[in-house]
């Protein structure tokens, strides 16, 4: 026999509501603390080093994000270089959608170098992983906003 639940639409909706307005997750984390980019500033360099506590990808391997300010007309080079693994850089814009992409640099090594031209202004991430599902170590990565002559 079936005993029908009672379902209450308002409290239904209202519940989730709340723990969103509240900054909370599922598990009570805030949200905040589950992906929080590291900010490059200044020279935009940073010697750092990715690890099996860095974020999932979905492939096997990690990834390690930073957040750098672009603005519409800006053309940037990205450098990331390690002897560690071998290196793929992202570039990801304001909305989510990726950029641009590279893997393997023009001098044949397994580090990548990435241009790109930006056409809207506003937050973008830099992603740093290894190609494949393993790779992980001390990295250097630098971006460079390109000056016309």
């Amino acid at each position: 026999m079936r005993i029908p639940i009672p379902f209450n639409w308002r409290t239904a909706a209202i519940v989730p509501a709340i723990a969103v307005s509240l900054g909370m997750s599922a598990l009570g984390a805030k949200a905040e603390d589950m992906y929080n980019p590291i900010i490059l500033r200044g020279s935009n360099e940073v010697s750092d080093e990715l690890s099996e506590k860095d974020i999932p990808t979905g492939q096997g391997g990690f990834a390690r994000d930073y957040k750098v300010n672009l603005k519409d007309g800006d053309q940037v080079a990205i450098d990331l270089l390690s002897e560690n693994f071998d290196t793929i850089v992202s570039l990801i814009g304001p909305d989510g959608t990726t950029v641009a992409e590279n893997d393997d640099g023009p001098d044949g090594s397994t580090n990548s170098l990435l241009f790109a031209r930006i056409t809207k202004t506003g937050e973008y991430i830099v992603r740093v992983r290894a190609f494949g599902e393993s790779g992980v170590g001390p990295f250097d990565l630098k971006v460079t906003r390109l000056r016309p002559i």
